[in-house]
């Protein structure tokens, strides 16, 4: 079988694949409609987020086999053709999930303590010791929307802490030990911190949204590792300056790029490539978040460490190799 490699992940993935007798191509370059062009020669495709694969693309693909996302989500490919098609779709949640769970308690924590905000004051010379007071988690509840691989990682490392963890999600019977199913008006009433753990589904697209919001009993801390476009962000940004929201730890946006590589659009000035930076060109809500104190960003990187990088290499390989070998 010959796989074709649109991304690059780490090396074990095309190393141990050769080793099991795989044929590998990598193109790392290609404009997509090239790879259109020659993709009917392959079985098999690995990718992260280059390009959407959508009909046309599987059309073309008339000897594929299987797709191999090496990330959590299939959201840039069409599942429900791609399965029509009687292609097999292959993701690796198992291999960040891991990474997802302590970036989404660094980020709580850090926000708790308001570490971001006393660092940069320290660093101006800023000694604001009452200012920075934090609060403990400790008698807290926390509430996971989405209860799968990433909330329950997330679930394991809140174990340590004297809290309540409640989970809401719309598959029956998904509880264990670390996390307490209940209905969403439920956690909509107990919450003290919100994280979101949902992929980017027709379901969950603009899901967070002032009439969500509202539902909640009490003020709450919002989290954000799963996927940008299920936040409306200027109804988080007014719920942020109403107080309804306390703070937010975001390491997705709603305006990052398919490919999760940039924000906003690239532009063509004097033969130059420039992102769009200036702070007229950003959407006001953004301005907002990159300025509030009770904001902590990053870009996308939750579930991005040197460890993940492995094992998420290492959970396609045994996919594939469970599968096809």
């Amino acid at each position: 079988m010959k796989i074709l490699h649109l991304d690059t992940n780490h090396p074990l993935l095309i190393d141990q694949l050769n080793d099991l007798g795989f044929v590998n191509h990598e193109d790392y370059k290609s404009s997509r409609a090239d790879i259109e062009e020659k993709i009917m020669a392959y079985d098999g495709i690995i990718i992260r987020s280059r390009f959407t694969i959508d009909r046309s693309f599987l059309d073309a693909a008339t000897n594929l086999k299987f797709i191999s996302r090496v990330g959590a989500g299939l959201e840039n490919i069409d599942c429900d053709y791609a399965q029509q098609k009687g292609v097999h779709l292959i993701a690796a949640p198992e291999g960040n999930r891991n990474a997802v769970g302590e970036h989404t308690l660094g980020m709580l924590l850090s926000l708790f303590n308001k570490l971001n905000k006393a660092d940069a004051e320290v660093r101006q010379g800023r000694w604001l010791r009452e200012d920075n007071r934090g609060i403990e988690l400790d008698g807290k509840t926390v509430g996971l929307i989405g209860y799968g691989n990433m909330g329950k990682a997330f679930a394991k490392k809140l174990r340590g802490f004297d809290v309540e963890v409640l989970c809401y999600d719309i598959k029956n019977g998904v509880a264990d030990e670390n996390a307490k199913q209940v209905s969403l008006t439920k956690l909509q009433e107990k919450a003290d911190v919100v994280s979101l753990h949902t992929p980017q589904t027709p379901l969950t697209m603009n899901m967070i949204n002032t009439e969500f919001i509202s539902a909640f009993e009490k003020p709450f801390w919002f989290l954000n590792t799963a996927r940008g476009k299920s936040v409306v962000t200027a109804d988080l940004v007014a719920a942020l300056q109403s107080g309804k929201i306390l703070g937010a730890g975001l390491d997705v946006l709603e305006y990052e790029k398919a490919s999760f590589e940039n924000l906003f659009k690239r532009r063509d000035v004097s033969n130059k490539i420039e992102t769009k930076e200036m702070d007229e060109e950003m959407p006001k809500a953004f301005r907002y978040l990159i300025s509030a104190e009770n904001v902590l960003l990053s870009p996308h990187v939750a579930g991005w460490t040197v460890e993940s990088k492995i094992k998420l290499a290492q959970t396609i390989v045994d996919k594939i190799k469970a599968k096809f070998c």
